[in-house]
């Protein structure tokens, strides 16, 4: 066992979360090194939560936009907006000081509120993946097909399964009843480490893993129809004389999926090395670095701050939407049955 005085270096110093025995390290940076990780923080917290609720806003406001497509971004972006509203700054206090300083009832809850939100927004993904294969697949039973009423049920669904699973785990005694007897040791004080965390990674693994095979073969399956179409819609315009509505409703569902397969990707390249980490750690005895562990989940975490960048550079719609409310045009009256898809 090392002694704090081996623990010493040049940038750091390892003391005590709480003076109990079983108390976990902690790891005290320097002042300046805490603001600017603080401030970093802060700044993803806010991107994350302004962000989304500009998302949530355009989409409930303009009516143009009320289709099942955008209740299925609004729902995803409300997801992301409570996670930079209620995780995130107690996730960055922990991050920072090693610690967890709010006790045992909140580290449950945060627990539980953290993998309702992330897995609710790939409950979501998975499900605008299924709308966009549906409309690009089948455009002419797409408007029957996908409805909004269908779209609010996927959005039950969402949140209801992932609000369910999560809390059979969390707040159950079964799990931990049967997985206590596998540990060595208990978590140190002030970790906020639940009893079965070794096993969580193994328990979220397939609601991450079968999702994403799902949105991946969708998706393959999307662009090679898309450029199929691509192909055939310039030839009948040539030829035929095609109607110009009819062909850029086509570009636009095309364009929907592209922009949605963009951020699916990005959602993968955040979450996969968290999630393969968190599975592999746990039968390798914990060995990643606690930094390097931080960096995953926070990795993960900037997801959440990715989907309104990507729909500002992708969407015509919504940079029309944030030039009306950025000139104040959208306190207007009838403003928001503007028809953002207009040129």
């Amino acid at each position: 066992m090392r002694t704090l005085q081996e623990l010493r270096s040049e940038d750091q110093l390892v003391t005590l979360c709480y003076q109990v025995n079983g108390s976990c390290a902690r790891t005290l940076h320097p002042l300046g090194v805490q603001l600017i990780i603080y401030l970093a923080c802060a700044i993803g917290m806010l991107i994350t939560v302004l962000g989304n609720l500009l998302v949530v806003f355009v989409v409930s406001y303009f009516k143009a936009l009320h289709t099942p497509t955008n209740f299925l971004l609004l729902s995803l972006a409300l997801a992301d907006m409570f996670l930079g509203f209620l995780v995130l700054p107690f996730s960055t206090v922990r991050s920072v000081e090693s610690c967890w300083f709010f006790g045992d009832f909140l580290c449950r809850l945060h627990t539980y509120l953290d993998t309702l939100f992330c897995l609710t927004s790939i409950f979501h993904l998975c499900f605008i993946s299924i709308d966009r294969h549906c409309a690009i697949c089948n455009p002419l039973l797409y408007p029957t097909k996908f409805t909004v009423k269908v779209a609010f049920r996927y959005i039950v669904v969402g949140w209801g399964l992932p609000a369910a699973y999560t809390a059979f785990f969390l707040y159950t005694d079964v799990v931990e009843k049967e997985l206590g007897m596998l540990l060595d040791e208990m978590p140190c004080v002030g970790s906020c480490q639940l009893l079965f965390n070794k096993f969580w990674g193994w328990l979220n693994f397939p609601m991450f893993f079968f999702p994403c095979v799902i949105m991946i073969s969708l998706y393959t399956k999307i662009f090679i129809v898309a450029k199929r179409q691509a192909q055939q819609i310039s030839t009948m315009s040539k030829g035929t004389g095609t109607s110009s509505s009819q062909i850029g409703a086509s570009k636009r569902e095309r364009k929907a999926a592209k922009t949605l397969g963009i951020a699916v990707g990005i959602y993968l390249l955040c979450w996969l090395p968290f999630t393969v980490d968190t599975l592999v750690d746990s039968l390798l005895n914990f060995i990643t670095p606690p930094l390097v562990f931080d960096i995953f989940i926070w990795f993960a975490y900037f997801n959440s701050a990715c989907n309104p960048l990507i729909y500002v550079f992708s969407y015509r719609w919504f940079r029309k939407a944030l030039k009306l409310i950025l000139s104040r045009e959208v306190f207007s009256p009838r403003t928001h049955t503007i028809d953002l898809y207009q040129d």
